[in-house]
């Protein structure tokens, strides 16, 4: 079973900068892909971005041009660089990765079976 473990949420203001980190058990190098996504309140988990075993990124459109996925050269450590914050991307922010090939397209949550425990992000 592989843990991931999120760090370096926090508050921000309006316009600012957080880079979000995801530590993996082991090495992802046998992902098929590793994402991350959020929560607010009452709303479902929202897919934001994604690396697949290519390298290949993928970005949700509320998020393309503002954030940055990322990977070490070990892929044990995944990163989230999150620029010119808004109020709006104030939500639990989860890492989460594919091992076994799941069907679904990158942002479909159940094609994940790893999933962080998540770090908070409030943006004023």
């Amino acid at each position: 079973h592989v843990q991931l473990v999120e760090s370096g949420g926090g508050s921000v203001q309006v316009g600012g900068s957080l880079n979000l980190s995801c530590a993996a058990s082991l090495s992802t190098y046998n992902t098929y892909c590793v994402g991350w996504f959020r929560q607010s309140p009452g709303k479902g988990r929202e897919g934001l971005a994604a690396i697949d075993n290519d390298g290949h990124t993928r970005y949700a459109d509320s998020v393309k041009d503002r954030f940055t996925i990322s990977q070490d050269n070990d892929r044990d450590t995944l990163y989230l660089q999150m620029n010119s914050l808004k109020p709006e991307d104030t939500a639990m922010y989860y890492c989460a990765a594919d091992f076994i090939g799941a069907s679904g397209g990158w942002s479909n949550t159940m094609r994940y079976n790893s999933w962080g425990q998540g770090t908070q992000v409030t943006v004023s």
